[in-house]
C-alpha cells in the first residue's frame, strides 16, 4: 500500500492517522495478529461490514451537531471513498460504508480537516457522548446540557483511562425529565437538573448507572439524585478506572458494565469508585459554558419569496414537524429521514440552506433524524418549499410512523433477517391504513435485525427483532415481536416483553391486528401502554398466535423483505467491539509502547495520564506471562490478573519483586498524580517489564 502525506496541523492527531496506516501495512506484511489488529482499527472507527474486503466507517458525531462545512465536509469524503450514501446511527454517528481498508487514513485525515473524527467511534471505548437533540432550545430544560456533554467528549478522548476496556461504554445528557437521550439504558446517563442553595441556583445532573439493551437487558440504577457539574467528569474517570480494572474480558457476553454492578452490587461499585479519587487529576472540574451562550448569527435578514402550492400539506408539516424553541421567535424543524439513509446530494444542498438562510447548524438524533436549529418565523415557508425539492418535508418527525429500525442484513455480520425491509413494509401500511397516526408521539417502532438491539427494539411499545424459524427441513426469516416497553422519564423506563414470533412476511398483518386492537377497544385517551398492561401479555399472544404457525407457509414466506432469492440464515462474526485473546510476543510489545506513552506524557506535564499508561503497560506485561501458561490461569479482569500474578510468578519466587506485585499495581490509588509519582511509577512500569522480558527470553530459550 503507498503512504499518503498527512496535512493535519494538530501534532497528536497527525501522529494517530499515521499510526493507523502503519499498523495496517504491519498487518498486511503478516507483522501484526489478526485479532489484534481488528481492536486497533476498530477504535478508530473502521469496522468490518458483511461484504468481503470493504469496511464500514463510524464518522463520530459528538451530541450529533454539525455544521454546513462539516457536512460538506462528511459528503465530499463519502464520495470519493465510497458511495455517496450517508446512514445516521441511533447514536447520533453519521457511517459510511464500502470503504477499502488501504484509504481509511486518507479519510480520517481529510475529515480532520474540519474537526471530524474516527477515533473510539468503534472499539471498546467510550463511545459517541449523545444528547437530546433539543438541548439548548427545550422551553423545559433547567439548562443547555450541550458544553457537559461536550467537555465529556473532549476530556475521554484519546484518555489513556479507557483505550482498550473489556467492552464499549455509552453516556447519554438529557435536556429535561422527558429523558429524550434515554438514559436508563446507557452506561452512564445524566438528567439535567437545578437545585437551590440558599440564594443561589446550582446546576447539576440526576446520574443513573449501568443500564443496557442486547440480550439482556438491563434499567440504570440510580447512582445520584444529584450531581453538580463541576462532579461530572471526576465521576465518570472514577467509573471508568473501575470499569476497566475489574470488567470481564474474556467473555463477550458479560462484559459490558451492566453484569460487573449487577455482581459486585451498586453499593459494592460505588466503594470502589470512591476509592479511585486520590489517583484522578482533577477532583472537581469546572466546565466552562461561555462558548456555547454566543448570540445566534445569521447570514441574512432577506426572506425569499415563496408560494405555498398545497396549503393543507404545509399545514400538516407545521404541525408535526416544527417545534416552538424557547427563544422568542425561532422554530426548529424535524426532517424524517426514512432508516437514517440519505444521499450526498441532497447533503449539500441541506448544508447551504442551513448556512444561508439558518444558524449554521442541525442536529443528527437519536432516531436516525435530522433537526434543523434556530429557523426564524417568516422563513418557515420558504424552508418547507426547499425541503419539499430534496423529499424532506415528509409529515410524522418523531411520530408513529417513524420507524427506527438498524441496517440488518443489508451491512451487518450480525443481521439475521432484515429490518430495513421489514421497516419500509410496515411504513407503507402506516400511511396507507393509519394516516391518523401521522402526529402520533405516544407510540413508538423499533426493529433490530438480531438480539443485540441496535435498533433499540427491546424498549419499544412495538417492537420487531430479526430471527429465524424453521417449517420441517427449511428456515424461513422471522421476527419476534415484543409490546410494552418505553421511556417513562427521569430515568425510568420499561422494557418490551417478548410476545411471540411470526414469519417476517406476517409482520404487516401483526401490526395491523395490534393497532386495530388497540384503535376499538382502547378506554377513551387511554395510553398504548396502560391498554398493553391492562389486558396483559397473554391476551396479545392469543390474539396473534394464529400468525405463528409454519404449517401453511408459502414460497413467499422464504423470502424475506427486500430480497429476491430465497432466505438464507447467514451470521457472520461480529465485531462490536469483540474481545480479542492476544499473543503474548504482541502483549509485551504493547507494553513497550505504553511505557513510551507514559515518557511522553511525562515530557507533556500530564502527570495522570503518564500513571495511567504506566499502570496499563504492568498490567499488561503481567498478563502476557499469564497468557504464557494457557488457559488454566484466569485473565478475564485486570483484577484477576493482578492476583493470579502473585500466586503464580511471585509467590513461587519465578519472579521476584520487592514486595507483592499487587502492592506494586496498587500505588496507583494510593498516590496523587504529581510529577515526582509520574515519574517513579513509569520508572517501575520499565524495570517490570524489563524484568519480565528478560525471564520470557530464558523461558523461550529452555523450551
Amino acid at each position: 500500500m503507498q503512504s499518503f502525506r498527512s496535512e493535519i496541523e494538530n501534532p497528536v492527531v497527525e501522529k494517530d492517522i499515521l499510526e493507523l496506516e502503519r499498523k495496517i501495512r504491519l498487518f498486511k506484511e503478516g507483522k501484526v495478529d489478526e485479532e489484534r489488529f481488528r481492536s486497533l482499527r476498530l477504535a478508530r472507527g473502521v469496522y468490518g461490514q458483511r461484504q468481503l474486503g470493504v469496511q464500514m466507517v463510524r464518522i463520530k458525531i459528538p451530541y450529533g451537531k454539525v455544521t454546513s462545512e462539516q457536512l460538506h465536509r462528511i459528503s465530499d469524503v463519502s464520495d470519493e471513498y465510497s458511495r455517496g450514501r450517508l446512514h445516521i446511527t441511533t447514536r447520533q454517528d453519521i457511517q459510511i460504508h464500502y470503504v477499502s481498508l488501504d484509504r481509511t487514513p486518507e479519510l480520517w485525515s481529510q475529515l480532520e480537516k474540519d474537526d471530524i473524527t474516527l477515533r473510539e467511534a468503534c472499539g471498546n471505548a467510550v463511545r459517541n457522548v449523545t444528547a437530546s437533540e433539543t438541548a439548548g432550545i427545550d422551553p423545559k430544560e433547567p439548562f443547555d446540557v450541550t458544553p457537559y456533554a461536550h467537555a465529556t467528549f473532549q476530556f475521554f478522548l484519546r484518555n489513556p483511562v479507557c483505550q482498550e476496556m473489556g467492552r464499549k461504554f455509552k453516556m447519554s445528557f438529557s435536556a429535561t425529565d422527558d429523558d429524550t437521550a434515554l438514559s436508563f439504558i446507557h452506561d452512564l446517563g445524566f438528567i439535567a437538573k437545578t437545585k437551590k442553595i440558599g440564594d443561589q441556583e446550582i446546576r447539576g445532573f440526576k446520574v443513573v448507572l449501568a443500564g443496557g439493551l442486547g440480550s439482556q437487558p438491563r434499567h440504570a440504577d440510580v447512582m445520584y439524585d444529584f450531581l453538580a457539574t463541576d462532579l461530572l467528569i471526576p465521576t465518570i474517570e472514577g467509573v471508568l478506572r473501575v470499569f476497566d480494572r475489574y470488567g470481564e474480558r474474556a467473555k463477550r457476553a458479560k462484559a459490558r458494565l451492566k453484569f460487573l454492578v449487577k455482581d459486585l452490587g451498586l453499593d459494592g461499585f460505588l466503594n470502589l469508585v470512591d476509592k479511585e479519587k486520590r489517583a484522578l487529576a482533577y477532583q472537581s472540574y469546572p466546565i466552562d459554558t461561555t462558548e456555547f451562550e454566543n448570540e445566534i448569527v445569521f447570514e441574512t435578514s432577506e426572506v425569499p419569496s415563496v408560494t405555498i402550492e398545497d396549503q393543507e400539506a404545509y399545514d400538516l408539516w407545521k404541525s408535526t414537524n416544527v417545534i416552538p424553541q424557547k427563544q422568542d421567535g425561532l422554530f426548529a424543524i424535524g426532517i424524517k429521514v426514512h432508516l437514517g439513509d440519505f444521499y450526498t446530494d441532497k447533503a449539500r444542498k441541506l448544508a447551504d440552506l442551513i448556512k444561508k438562510y439558518g444558524a449554521n447548524e442541525l442536529r443528527f438524533t437519536l432516531r436516525q433524524n435530522i433537526l434543523i436549529r434556530h429557523v426564524r418565523a417568516a422563513f418557515l415557508p420558504f424552508f418547507y418549499t426547499e425541503l419539499n425539492k430534496l423529499g424532506f418535508a415528509e409529515a410524522g418527525y418523531d411520530s408513529l410512523l417513524d420507524i427506527t429500525a438498524c441496517p440488518g442484513t443489508d451491512t451487518c455480520n450480525l443481521g439475521i433477517a432484515s429490518s430495513t425491509g421489514i421497516s419500509v413494509e410496515l411504513e407503507r401500511v402506516l400511511r396507507k391504513e393509519y394516516p391518523q397516526y401521522v402526529n402520533n408521539k405516544d407510540i413508538t417502532i423499533k426493529i433490530s435485525g438480531c438480539m443485540n438491539a441496535c435498533g433499540q427494539h427491546n424498549m419499544a411499545h412495538i417492537g420487531f427483532q430479526g430471527m429465524s424459524i424453521k417449517s420441517g427441513n427449511l428456515v424461513a426469516p422471522a421476527l419476534q415481536i415484543l409490546l410494552g416497553g418505553g421511556v417513562l422519564g427521569n430515568g425510568a423506563g420499561r422494557f418490551s416483553d417478548k410476545v411471540i414470533k411470526v414469519p417476517s412476511k406476517r409482520g404487516p398483518e401483526s401490526l395491523k391486528i395490534l393497532l386495530n386492537d388497540f384503535e376499538n377497544h382502547k378506554n377513551n385517551q387511554e395510553t398504548f401502554l396502560d391498554y398493553y398492561d391492562r389486558k396483559g401479555k397473554t391476551y396479545f399472544y392469543d390474539i396473534l398466535k394464529h400468525l405463528s404457525s409454519t404449517d401453511d407457509l408459502t414460497e413467499n414466506d422464504f423470502v424475506d423483505w427486500g430480497h429476491d432469492k430465497k432466505y438464507v440464515k447467514a451470521i457472520g462474526v461480529g465485531e462490536c467491539a469483540g474481545v480479542v485473546i492476544d499473543l503474548v510476543a504482541t502483549l509485551l510489545f504493547e507494553s513497550e509502547e505504553k511505557i513510551v506513552n507514559a515518557e511522553v506524557a511525562i515530557q507533556e506535564q500530564k502527570w495522570s495520564d503518564s500513571i495511567y499508561h504506566a499502570y496499563a503497560s504492568i498490567v499488561n506485561t503481567a498478563k502476557a506471562l499469564l497468557t504464557a501458561e494457557g488457559s488454566k490461569v484466569k485473565t478475564n479482569t485486570q483484577a484477576a490478573i493482578i492476583t493470579n500474578f502473585d500466586k503464580v510468578f511471585v509467590e513461587t519466587n519465578r519472579i521476584v519483586l520487592e514486595g507483592s506485585f499487587e502492592e506494586l499495581v496498587y500505588e496507583i490509588n494510593k498516590h496523587e498524580p504529581t510529577e515526582e509519582f509520574a515519574k517513579a511509577y513509569a520508572n517501575k512500569a520499565k524495570s517490570f517489564y524489563q524484568k519480565v522480558d528478560a525471564y520470557r527470553k530464558l523461558e523461550v530459550e529452555v523450551k
